[in-house]
């Protein structure tokens, strides 16, 4: 598996010559610490949170340094639009209407970007659901721009970045997602979402690793 695992990578680094780095909904509602508490977040979970925007906040400074493309990929929950299978899935009321505590609600707080914002003339996208791809004009652009491979981070691995990752692969994109570079609520759950991220979906590696490959991709 080391062997496949060099191949791809030094094919990304080679012939695939434009990485794009996709953020993913690192979002206050899903980001900052004092918005989380009705989903429970251990110490612990909130520890690695923390470790996890900040890695992402990093790898986003290094992407611009190596002038490789930040895109950024955000929810925003409209009142209008209600998102209902959604709504049915988890309060089992598919005609309800948009809860006030949805997350990311546009024009609210909470759909702002945390310790981190795109930067000006940044593709940015905003999505209704899980995927990035869903709905939107994502692969349009990224076609129209250029861009050979991605590399996936986030909120939540087991959520978001799963399925923005798991539809970029099935749209026929090479997918690179850095271990470091996502969480979920529950370190059992991020790591489901990583062993399914690496068996069917991405590439696992890690920030270090991925501006590494930026490099040699520039060279």
């Amino acid at each position: 598996m080391s062997d496949l695992r060099d191949r791809q990578l030094a094919q990304l680094a080679g012939s695939f010559s434009r990485p794009a780095l996709v953020v993913v909904d690192v979002q206050r509602d899903f980001a900052d610490p004092d918005r989380l508490g009705v989903y429970g977040l251990t110490d612990e979970a909130l520890a690695a949170l923390d470790r996890t925007v900040t890695r992402i906040a990093e790898l986003v400074d290094a992407a611009r340094a190596a002038e490789v493309p930040v895109v950024w990929v955000e929810l925003g929950s409209d009142p209008a639009r209600p998102w209902r299978s959604s709504n049915w899935l988890r309060e089992g009321d598919y005609a309800a209407p948009m809860s006030p505590d949805e997350p990311c609600r546009i024009g609210t707080p909470g759909a702002e970007w945390f310790q981190m914002e795109p930067g000006e003339g940044e593709l940015r996208v905003v999505k209704r659901g899980y995927s990035g791809f869903l709905g939107t004009d994502l692969d349009a652009r990224l076609r129209a721009a250029g861009y050979d491979w991605l590399t996936v981070v986030g909120l939540t691995s087991e959520c978001c970045v799963y399925a923005t990752a798991q539809d970029a692969v099935q749209l026929d994109w090479p997918v690179v997602v850095p271990q470091d570079t996502t969480t979920a609520y529950d370190h059992h759950v991020n790591a489901a979402a990583l062993f399914q991220l690496g068996l069917n979906v991405a590439v696992l590696s890690d920030a270090d690793e991925v501006v590494e490959l930026w490099k040699k991709a520039a060279r």
